[in-house]
């Protein structure tokens, strides 16, 4: 479990094909707080501890993760965001962020207004969405400023701390981008649906 404040980026120095999947090697700057078999948010996707050693964590990723997430197109040199599992003891600062990647969405634009940025990003389905909602994308927890439901766009508003701590910089029109929605509006989803249907029964 996660909050998507995210604690900083690493950098990819390895990708590996394997049958079935793929195998990373990231530089993280809290490498040596590890340990094999801990869970770290990668831009979002939860990803099991491998291996560490000199600052380095690798992980194995599936071809189901590959494939229904923006991950496989990381490359030697792309920046992703970082954040360890978070502990009975901490501050929810954020939302609670499951690490389970629910889809993709498309960065449309990035303006900058003052010292801050608008970003605006096209999902396939807005049905987990409220204005002022949580949303977690690329693994940082953002509150929705807008909805556009006949462009099926979201609004969000970064502030300069997000900016400089996470990868959005990097960010271009087009961006494939990890998306995952509020995990309480999943579950209430989930008992309407079976309330439904025993009605239905």
């Amino acid at each position: 479990m996660f909050t998507g404040l995210v604690e900083g980026t690493g950098r990819v120095i390895g990708c590996t094909p394997l049958q079935g999947g793929a195998r990373y090697d990231i530089e993280l700057p809290f490498a040596d707080e590890i340990a094999l078999g801990d869970s770290v948010a990668v831009n979002g996707c939860c990803l099991t501890v491998d291996a560490v050693q000199q600052g380095v964590a690798s992980f194995d990723l599936l071809s189901q993760t590959l494939r229904v997430t923006s991950l496989g197109q990381l490359r030697v040199g792309s920046l992703c965001n970082l954040e360890r599992a978070m502990l009975p003891s901490s501050r929810l600062g954020g939302h609670f962020v499951s690490g389970h990647i629910d889809t993709t969405g498309e960065l449309v634009s990035i303006t900058p207004v003052g010292q801050d940025h608008m970003l605006r990003v096209r999902v396939p389905d807005l049905r987990y969405v409220i204005d002022k909602g949580s949303v977690s994308i690329d693994g940082v927890s953002l509150t929705i400023a807008a909805i556009d439901r006949e462009k099926s766009e979201l609004e969000f508003w970064i502030t300069p701390h997000t900016w400089r701590c996470t990868i959005m910089p990097a960010y271009a029109p087009g961006t494939l981008v990890n998306v995952e929605w509020d995990m309480l509006a999943k579950y209430v989803e989930a008992m309407l649906s079976s309330r439904e249907d025993g009605k239905a029964e």
